[in-house]
């Protein structure tokens, strides 16, 4: 087995502590060494590894939307009927790995910082993009030529719950926030029906 190097543990420490960090604080003012310092090493350490904060923020956006790529893909996995494919959508959107505190609050303030930041932008465009993509395709055989506007829909209210579930104390519910969007699912796809 490949000796792992001490880089991509301290990455990922900081990565880790990125998350915690914006989640405690519910915001981006967090400075490097805040962030180094829950992470266990210097903040010269962790700028030697990213550059800037900006960067550090990037890569743990980076680390939550692969997370959450890794979800969705699991909930689809041997999916192939269009409305099992949506349900496991909706359900990969709020996997337990995804939809914690800290993870919340950190996807909402990186929509802040993608207000400003282009690589931030891209990044959440790509997320919205595929979610879209991902939606259409198991809307389309189920409700025709309103799929876009289902979609929307979906996308819109999936945002929502992440937000409202941003500005509440205490951990988040992904059963309660699954139970939201299914509602929304069950009355939109039996209008098509």
């Amino acid at each position: 087995m490949p000796r792992v190097g001490a880089e991509p543990i301290r990455k990922a420490a900081l990565i880790d502590a990125t998350i915690a960090c914006v989640g405690e604080a519910r915001s981006l003012e967090v400075t490097v060494a805040q962030i180094a310092k829950r992470a266990g090493m210097s903040s010269a350490l962790a700028h030697h590894y990213f550059g800037s904060k900006d960067q550090i923020f990037l890569a743990a956006m980076q680390h939550i939307l692969a997370t959450y790529g890794q979800e969705v893909r699991g909930a689809l996995r041997g999916k192939t009927d269009p409305e099992e494919r949506l349900r496991a959508i909706v359900r990969g959107n709020f996997a337990e790995a995804s939809f914690q505190q800290a993870t919340i609050s950190a996807w909402l303030n990186f929509y802040v910082l993608a207000q400003k930041n282009a690589n931030a932008r891209r990044l959440l465009s790509i997320y919205q993009r595929r979610l879209r993509s991902n939606l259409l395709f198991a809307l389309r055989p189920l409700v025709g030529a309103h799929a876009l506007a289902v979609a929307e829909g979906l996308g819109a209210l999936i945002d929502g719950v992440y937000i409202r579930a941003a500005l509440v104390d205490g951990p988040a519910d992904p059963k309660r926030a699954v139970g939201i969007i299914m509602e929304y699912l069950d009355r939109e796809l039996e209008g098509h029906r």
